[in-house]
């Protein structure tokens, strides 16, 4: 892309209806990310002039989820032509290129954006470049008219299109990149004589070719790619082809994906070189994971830091602000919150481990857990480097374990451990002899009498 001056204007105003939710259509999520912040984060990537969000009257959430982009208001709402001239005050004295976008299309590429500006800075310097695709089934899209020199000559919706022109393949996405010079003065000759008197965009391609300007056509590869999403369906049609690009994205840069199609990633999931993940493995978001991981089939991370080399699952479970040691172990059915486990630790089986720190090599038995909460507070565990855990054990917070203790298995610990000392806490283990023969005979014979 040249350095000449860019502008982008997302449109964001529409209520969003067939989303049936309280929550603002383009605020639904996509791969964790709000949709218009997947579209401003492609613009972010290009280094635009300026960038205005147009929103509805009560859309003081979009407002806050766009900042610091400024936005403008339209109300009340009346159709494309009139949203885009809500940001006139902001676009005052911009001449470089505008894109006009839609916040509900998260699946914009950057190259898609960059091909539309240097269309419009191209051979016979069109005023309007129109975005096309090639949709499987046309349906009542409106199609773009173009002449024998490959002119766009008029946007035709599929009501006032001839037979003629409703087999034209090339139809109408509502994207644009326009010359700054005459956005304005295109818009403000839009006129509302229509059925909905609504002033549509799409008018100021007939406009600019009767004052001698020229319009163009360029074409995305993957009709998605400019899906708007309008209900549910179409936002899970969204999150499966974001998601396949990110498995993609993840393969490419080193990372193995035993069964790509049932491992789900967030926007941000960072994966080091040479990553193993297994099946059914969920990342959430703030997710880091380093070099020569593996992680097995069925786990599920969040806000998570996972460090070279550590083996996680399969079922594990690590929640915000778990942070995971070189080489250390999370085994199966382990559950990690708030805590630290250093370098070589191991926690293999069945236990919970939150608000504490495991010190480099110790091991955590399987059934363990840190009593963290007494339901008013959150306290800390601190277990020492090279210490044993047995099985079955309560660490009840605040409580500390020394480098190099043992603790035996059953134990519920409530008092500091000192370093390399034993702590056991249980009653005394008592035999009754002949007590099960005596028993089962006792037993037997209810049994016998209940029959008869």
């Amino acid at each position: 892309m040249t350095a000449q001056k860019s502008a982008a204007i997302v449109l964001a105003a529409g209520l969003g209806t067939r989303m049936k939710s309280a929550l603002p259509k383009v605020l639904h999520p996509v791969a964790g990310r709000a949709m218009v912040l997947h579209l401003l984060d492609r613009l972010d990537e290009l280094s635009f002039d300026r960038k205005i969000v147009v929103t509805g009257r009560d859309a003081q959430e979009v407002t806050r989820a766009v900042a610091p982009v400024p936005t403008a208001i339209q109300d009340p709402p009346l159709g494309t032509a009139h949203a885009v001239l809500a940001a006139r005050d902001e676009m005052a004295g911009f001449d470089g290129d505008v894109l006009i976008l839609f916040g509900d299309t998260p699946l914009m590429t950057r190259k898609t954006l960059e091909t539309m500006l240097d269309a419009r800075r191209g051979p016979g310097n069109p005023a309007i470049v129109v975005l096309g695709f090639r949709p499987d089934d046309p349906g009542q899209y409106g199609r773009l008219v173009t002449g024998s020199d490959g002119a766009l000559e008029a946007i035709v919706e599929w009501r006032d299109a001839n037979p003629d022109q409703r087999n034209i393949p090339v139809c109408n996405a509502g994207i644009m990149a326009v010359d700054g010079k005459h956005l304005f003065e295109l818009l403000d000759a839009v006129g509302n004589d229509n059925a909905k008197e609504e002033y549509y965009l799409t008018d100021i391609v007939a406009i600019a070719r009767a004052g001698g300007l020229t319009c163009a056509v360029t074409e995305v590869a993957d009709e998605r790619e400019v899906m708007g999403v309008n209900a549910r369906a179409e936002l899970a049609i969204a999150e499966a082809v974001m998601q396949e690009r990110l498995r993609d994205a993840a393969m490419a840069n080193g990372a193995t994906l035993t069964d790509p199609s049932t491992v789900y990633f967030n926007f941000d999931t960072v994966l080091g070189s040479d990553v193993t993940v297994g099946p059914n493995v969920v990342f959430g978001p703030g997710v880091t994971v380093g070099n020569n991981v593996e992680i097995r089939a069925f786990c599920h991370f969040e806000g998570a830091d996972i460090s070279d080399g550590a083996i996680i699952g399969p079922f594990a479970r690590l929640r915000p602000g778990a942070r995971i040691g070189i080489d250390a172990h999370i085994g199966n059915f382990v559950e990690i919150k708030a805590a630290l486990i250093e370098t070589g630790a191991k926690v293999n089986h069945l236990s919970y481990v939150g608000d504490a720190r495991v010190g480099a090599g110790a091991n955590v038995g399987a059934g363990t857990i840190t009593c963290n909460y007494d339901g008013f507070f959150k306290s800390h565990t601190d277990i020492g480097a090279g210490a044993f855990i047995g099985s079955n054990t309560a660490l009840v917070a605040p409580v500390s374990v020394g480098d190099g203790a043992i603790i035996g298995a059953g134990s519920v610990i409530t008092t500091d451990v000192p370093a390399n000392a034993l702590a056991v806490e249980r009653n005394d283990q008592k035999h009754l002899d002949g007590w099960a023969v005596e028993y089962r005979s006792r037993k037997s014979a209810e049994k016998n009498k209940k029959k008869g």
